[in-house]
């Protein structure tokens, strides 16, 4: 949360890049996780280490990422766009490394179709609640010791540094390695044609992607709307609060509703949901704080499939990789999962900013035209409904549902067995 909201904002209005200068270094690092993101996946699949081929890998990225986001987050004086590469590029290479290995390692701990709904609202429910601690402590630190954006993100800086080594080593010791169910090894060649030949991974990537996209809008540009359009940037961190919470409390509805109907059922209601709530916020502007707080609960809840739902799913597409091929590539299909959330949230700031600078919105000379904040708006609010809407189609009549999988579940261990 601190380095897609907050980052975006602090390095165009507080640090002076110009908002297009910032997008495009983004866009720069997303482009680096293109290539980074599968080959990591690959060697975590291939990893062989008595430690545990999961484990090993989160141990050692957690104190590199914590220390190239201290940088990204504590700029020294006179930094530029080449700083935020280089460390944000470093940021994203090490984060890559520890989070693919993590997500592949929680897919593979349930093999049912119910019980891979838990492990990932356990998972996504207590990253909720981190974000939540990070949105206080942006809101605390200024407040106790005064600088502003700029000793928020230090004292956000310093939180990392130390809560993101010794989670990492809890998890380490508490969390049992997954089992590996492969019976056999692909070469690189067949690899990438199993992968293709997963149609129901691209249906739900694609749609994912969209989401993310949709998703990254907001994310990318709740300060500036919020500020901005609404004219309440005191309100901001309020507001998110509330989002995030609203996000924790619907991961239960969500969780009832896919048990009684399918995973990509409740998701598509969900998108729809979100939907409803962007359409008015597009058409919100100064004095109407209340209706946006009543955005920021409907869209809050409908987080909570966002984050759960999707997820999940992700680990049962992957069943038909493994059923069809012999080898349990988590990994592999987590990078591809992760590249697309995170090349979703660069090509967010990659068009939003560019749009907004055209348009003439430009916070680090306090520009904002009648036009750039009409663009804001269609941006934050109008864009999204549309992806999101793709997505759905998408989803609706999504092929896996909790009888699929179960019969991909006894091939697999069939395979195993013989």
């Amino acid at each position: 949360m601190p380095f897609y909201v907050v980052v975006p904002e602090f390095y165009a209005r507080s640090v002076g890049l110009p908002i297009a200068t910032v997008g495009a270094v983004l866009l720069a690092v997303r482009i680096f996780d293109a290539i980074t993101d599968p080959l990591i996946g690959l060697l975590a699949d291939r990893t062989r280490a008595g430690f545990g081929r999961r484990r090993i890998w989160v141990l050692i990225a957690a104190p590199i990422t914590a220390g190239a986001a201290a940088m990204v987050f504590l700029p020294p004086a006179g930094a530029g766009a080449l700083h935020l590469l280089v460390w944000a590029g470093l940021m994203s290479l090490a984060w890559t490394a520890l989070s693919v290995p993590y997500y592949a390692w929680g897919a593979e701990l349930s093999t049912s179709y119910a019980g891979r709904n838990r492990v990932v609202a356990a998972r996504e429910t207590l990253a909720v609640v981190g974000t939540v601690v990070a949105l206080l402590a942006q809101a605390v630190i200024p407040a106790w010791w005064g600088g502003g954006p700029a000793s928020a993100l230090a004292g956000l800086a310093v939180l990392v540094g130390l809560a993101l080594p010794a989670t990492a080593w809890l998890a380490v010791a508490a969390a049992p390695e997954p089992v590996d169910r492969s019976t056999q090894r692909l070469g690189a060649r067949d690899g990438v044609a199993q992968l293709l030949a997963n149609r129901p991974f691209r249906r739900l990537l694609a749609a994912f992607f969209l989401n993310g996209l949709a998703n990254g809008f907001p994310a990318t540009l709740f300060l500036f709307y919020v500020g901005d359009r609404l004219g309440a940037a005191d309100l901001a961190g309020p507001l998110l609060l509330v989002y995030f919470l609203c996000g924790v409390a619907g991961v239960p509805l969500w969780l009832a509703l896919a048990r009684r109907s399918s995973k990509h059922r409740a998701w598509s209601v969900a998108m729809l949901i979100a939907c409803a709530a962007f359409l008015v916020a597009a058409l919100l502007g100064p004095g109407d704080l209340g209706i946006f707080l009543a955005v920021c609960v409907i869209t809050g809840l409908t987080l909570g499939a966002d984050i759960m739902l999707p997820g999940s799913l992700q680990a049962d597409v992957i069943d038909v990789d493994t059923a069809a091929s012999g080898e349990q590539r988590s990994g592999l299909y987590l990078a591809a999962w992760g590249l697309a959330t995170k090349l979703a949230l660069a090509a967010a700031v990659g068009i939003a900013f560019p749009v907004l600078s055209w348009a003439g919105f430009e916070p680090a000379s306090g520009q904002a035209s009648e036009t750039g904040l009409l663009t804001l708006a269609v941006l934050y609010a109008a864009v999204p409904v549309a992806l999101k809407l793709a997505a759905i189609a998408l989803m609706w009549r999504f092929p896996l549902d909790a009888a699929e999988q179960a019969r991909l579940r006894a091939v697999i261990e069939a395979r195993r067995r013989s």
